[in-house]
């Protein structure tokens, strides 16, 4: 007999695994690494106006078209990387998209240069606390993402407003989201990650 599979939140119910994988594993985990912190915001960015299944679907070729989103790295890219990205069938080629990547690339460097860690920037917005949402109506932006959403923006990054940085605060597990009787929920609010 096989294993009952467990209940999911109902965007990852279905038969795409990786989805399934993502949110078992991933969605809503609580991020501490400024580096995937930064990488998660970049790709909530391509997915502005498309599906987080087209971007997840593509992260792997996204990794590889953006030198592991290594900022560093990311921060040199120049019109003729741009103009290879664009050719780039495996991500997303949005020139707009993929210029707000290279130049988030270039503030997340001016950040760590001035001494400010991007991982202590994006938890000072919660005190380093995860919010809870109540499992039942799961917002589309808060109060909360509109605050990080202007601060970001001021700094100079795009692709970032509300919506987008409350999706991507439930990606890296600013916030938990998980749906009642889904059983990250209930295994985070154990003390499990």
């Amino acid at each position: 007999m096989s294993a009952a599979r467990p209940h999911r939140c109902a965007w990852a119910e279905g038969d795409d695994t990786l989805m399934a994988r993502y949110h078992d594993e991933e969605w809503g985990v609580p991020q501490h690494d400024p580096r995937m912190l930064w990488e998660m915001l970049m790709l909530e960015g391509f997915q502005a106006g498309l599906s987080w299944r087209t971007v997840l679907h593509k992260r792997e070729a996204f990794r590889q078209a953006f030198a592991g989103f290594d900022p560093e790295k990311v921060a040199r890219f120049g019109e003729s990387r741009v103009t290879q990205l664009l050719a780039d069938p495996g991500i997303i080629r949005s020139r707009a998209k993929i210029e707000a990547a290279i130049e988030g690339a270039r503030i997340y460097c001016r950040m760590r240069e001035t001494g400010e860690d991007f991982a202590a920037f994006c938890w000072s917005f919660t005190a380093g606390q995860v919010l809870r949402g109540d499992g039942r109506q799961v917002p589309v932006s808060t109060p909360k993402s509109s605050e990080i959403s202007r601060e970001l923006k001021r700094r100079g990054f795009k692709f970032v407003g509300p919506v987008i940085v409350y999706a991507w605060m439930q990606a890296v597990g600013i916030v938990d989201d998980h749906a009642v009787g889904c059983f990250r929920r209930q295994a985070q609010a154990a003390g499990g990650s």
